[in-house]
């Protein structure tokens, strides 16, 4: 089980391990480094799992359109990435919760990271939900296992994330409910795991072609993809041939 899960979601795999190493990481950290060390640490951490998640996202994508890559181009991983970058651009843009721009530039960017991941996240899992008959995915579908856990995780830090800009810290009170909504997150990412630990552990369902009506889009894209791409090589080589 384990191998195949390696298999077919190979950077998803290795996430989980980064996890657990960035988890034992920050806690050795938080007691040896000073506050400025520690906050530039949790910065570089950040950015690098943010980038990790977008490219599990684009793994998630191709894995989704795995029935009809056959007659997709080879640039069409390129496309989604491009695809989901556009849309991580645009929340960027407007992830700035109440209070934001009272912070330091790191905390804000770390802030912007988050929510923007995590509403990519969200929106992924929502097109998938919405897209499912088309696509001819159900809950056995470990793409649909994975978003779920994703999605989940993703709902919760994103409230806490909001529930820390609105409650200000400095009271004592204040300050331990800041960390309580820091383990809350930490809960839904364990529970994410023991969800997929259980769906794991049962057999996938072979994968399901697509619907005739999605496959006909799916093909018409491609065909006019193709047309474009050999009509821009036709007009490059007669301005070649002209020069």
């Amino acid at each position: 089980m384990r191998k195949r899960i390696y298999r077919d979601f190979p950077l998803f795999t290795a996430y989980q391990v980064w996890i657990f190493a960035l988890a034992m990481g920050s806690t050795v950290a938080s007691a040896r480094l000073a506050n400025d060390a520690y906050n530039r640490l949790f910065f570089i951490s950040s950015v690098v799992d943010a980038l990790f998640l977008f490219v599990i996202l684009v793994e998630m994508s191709m894995s989704v359109l795995k029935p009809v890559r056959a007659m997709l181009p080879r640039w069409t991983i390129v496309a989604v990435a491009a695809a989901l970058g556009a849309v991580a651009v645009a929340v960027w843009r407007i992830a700035s919760p109440p209070g934001a721009g009272k912070l330091s530039s790191m905390s804000q960017h770390i802030i912007h990271l988050d929510i923007t991941m995590s509403v990519l996240r969200i929106a992924f899992f929502v097109t998938l939900a919405a897209l499912s008959q088309l696509l001819c995915l159900g809950w056995r579908d470990r793409v649909v296992q994975i978003s779920t856990g994703l999605g989940f995780f993703s709902l919760v830090s994103l409230g806490v994330t909001f529930l820390h800009m609105n409650q200000g810290v400095g009271a004592v009170h204040l300050n331990e409910l800041y960390h309580v909504l820091d383990r809350v997150v930490v809960c839904a990412y364990i529970a994410s795991m023991l969800y997929w630990g259980v769906c794991f552990a049962r057999d996938v369902r072979e994968r399901q072609e697509f619907t005739p009506q999605m496959q006909k889009f799916i093909e018409a894209l491609a065909q006019n993809a193709r047309s474009t791409q050999l009509a821009m090589r036709s007009t490059d080589a007669k301005r070649g041939e002209s020069y």
